[in-house]
């Protein structure tokens, strides 16, 4: 034992304070970044520089890994920025930006290597997770995200004015608002088709992401509701066990044990062949400014016996995959 740690303490090879050191790798490269983006902003100069274009570049860039920007040319770095800013000029309130191009140098004055999806939109959870989903559902493979968050003032037609410099911590000033600013590199699309079709699909996701997080809080309050009124007067057809694990199930899924995506009403048809919706009960990605299907009319015998049967709860997978977080199957909650 005591041989093995004298040979151990006598030939290491190098100080390993000084060399692989892990905090020294990291300021290296924290380093190398922090060079990178002033010669980037360096190529901007008398060019592109504007008021508060410092900020902007270095925020945009500030969460992203060294290594995904280290090897890049300066100008490329700042082309981006650029290039998003540019995108970001124009947003009436209540909609997101989306612009999937394949920057080069020859068109646009900067390249990626790859084809470039900008967005901007107001600052919501999901948006990386639903926007990675629906572009890995379609296929598409994720090279870089870039997703920094933004304080800006916009006028009453949505055109950009400030990019304001605020701490994280800071209180907005007074009409400012919080924007994501999302830059996502997937393979190279040079089809206008395919690249249009990019664009309508996440205009979709992202009008859902919206839809469900601004009817979060009110189709909790429905559940809590539904869960009340069971509770206050539980149907006579049904035995108050299952009313009473129905009531707990609800009240539990209210407590941050599910996201609710949509909500809808429904009754039963006078035939008793469907379920018909309720006009204005539409919440989240079921919102009923969209056009609501019947459910039933297409069922068998056997299922419409099951639907009409003295439950007061059902669960189900549906048949169509989520927006929203993730892209699975939905839940479905009767």
């Amino acid at each position: 034992m005591s041989d093995s740690l004298d040979v151990f303490d006598t030939t290491l090879p190098f100080d390993p304070i000084r060399v692989g050191s892990p905090g020294s790798t990291a300021r290296r490269l924290e380093d190398a970044t922090a060079d990178l983006l002033a010669r980037a902003l360096e190529t901007g100069r008398g060019a592109v520089h504007g008021p508060g274009l410092d900020h902007l570049v270095r925020r945009y860039y500030r969460h992203v890994a060294p290594e995904d920007l280290l090897g890049r040319d300066p100008v490329d770095v700042l082309g981006a920025v650029v290039s998003h800013r540019r995108a970001a000029q124009s947003r009436p309130q209540g909609t997101a930006v989306v612009h999937a191009f394949t920057p080069s140098v020859e068109g646009h004055g900067w390249s990626a290597g790859h084809t470039v999806i900008e967005i901007v939109t107001d600052d919501m959870p999901f948006l990386v997770d639903s926007v990675s989903a629906s572009l890995g559902l379609d296929g598409r493979a994720i090279h870089l995200v870039v997703h920094p968050q933004f304080v800006v003032r916009r006028d009453v037609a949505g055109g950009l004015q400030d990019v304001l410099e605020v701490d994280d911590e800071g209180e907005l000033p007074d009409g400012a608002i919080v924007e994501s600013w999302m830059h996502v590199e997937i393979d190279r699309e040079t089809d206008e088709t395919a690249l249009a079709g990019v664009e309508k699909q996440l205009q979709r996701v992202l009008r859902d992401v919206r839809e469900a997080v601004e009817d979060w809080q009110r189709m909790l309050a429905t559940a809590s509701m539904a869960a009340d009124e069971l509770q206050a007067t539980p149907p006579p057809t049904v035995a108050l066990d299952e009313v009473t694990e129905s009531v707990d199930l609800l009240r539990w899924l209210v407590d941050e044990h599910f996201t609710f995506l949509g909500y809808r009403e429904y009754v039963l048809s006078p035939d008793g062949q469907s379920l018909d919706p309720v006009a204005g009960t539409g919440l989240g990605i079921m919102r009923s400014d969209r056009p609501a299907k019947r459910i039933g009319a297409t069922m068998s015998p056997e299922v419409r016996a099951l639907a009409r049967e003295p439950r007061v709860l059902v669960l189900t997978k549906a048949n169509s995959r989520s927006t929203v977080h993730r892209s699975t199957y939905l839940d479905y909650v009767g």
